[in-house]
């Protein structure tokens, strides 16, 4: 592990955000939506569940970045699957290792999340939580790639357009979580919970096929029922 000081973490991060595109561009979900509590609960907070420096999920920068060939740490070297994790993700003039580091804690917050309840790490992932899930997931921590191909399968709490039919489960155990799954012509075709949802319970939504629109506000995330 190549640890780096916290101010390298924090000037990666503004990095990444100053260069990433600020949109992912797959209409998924209104930015602007509601979040709802996680599915997992504990006593005391979990230094890996902080809430992370604002950035696009997968960010990569946009500007220079340094070749494959200078992707070499101060001292040691990196792992063949550091080294895929790192290509053209690094700005020229940064430190590698720091890029590195924030992979490596991305793979920490899903693997200490996953340990305590998998549905807050699959739904933390949907909900955009954990900057860089994806590819943190696929070069530096593959034992959690079942809990990234369930995320992939949902999609956070707010508006989806013309989601496929089918069972969906919301992850979360708060109460507040209402549905509602609109045709074309905007007319609801369906509608949820049909009774109000008590803190625990487990709420579902069938969206029948023809659904144009499917809003929801308090549910966290989705995954196939």
């Amino acid at each position: 592990m190549y640890r780096r000081s916290a101010a390298a973490a924090v000037l990666l991060a503004a990095a990444l955000t100053l260069t990433a595109c600020s949109s992912d561009g797959d209409g998924k979900a209104d930015s602007g939506a509601a979040k709802a509590k996680p599915p997992a609960s504990s006593s005391a907070p979990d230094p890996a569940d902080a809430p992370a420096p604002a950035a696009s999920p997968e960010a990569k920068p946009t500007g220079p970045v340094l070749p494959d060939a200078k992707l070499t740490p101060k001292t040691g070297s990196f792992k063949e699957n550091e080294k895929k994790y790192l290509s053209g993700r690094v700005p020229e003039k940064m430190d590698p290792a720091a890029v590195l580091q924030t992979g490596q804690e991305s793979c920490q917050r899903v693997e200490r999340t996953a340990k305590r309840d998998k549905d807050a790490a699959v739904g933390s992932i949907v909900a955009g939580e954990i900057p860089g899930a994806k590819d943190a997931i696929t070069y530096l921590c593959p034992e959690q790639k079942p809990i990234l191909a369930a995320a992939e399968k949902g999609f956070p709490d707010g508006t989806r357009q013309s989601p496929a039919a089918g069972s969906y489960r919301a992850l979360t155990q708060g109460s507040t979580c209402v549905w509602e799954a609109k045709g074309k012509d905007g007319a609801v075709l369906a509608s949820g919970p049909e009774a109000p949802a008590k803190a625990g319970d487990k709420i579902t939504a069938n969206v029948p096929a023809g659904t144009a629109q499917f809003t929801s506000t308090g549910c966290y995330a989705w995954i196939p029922a």
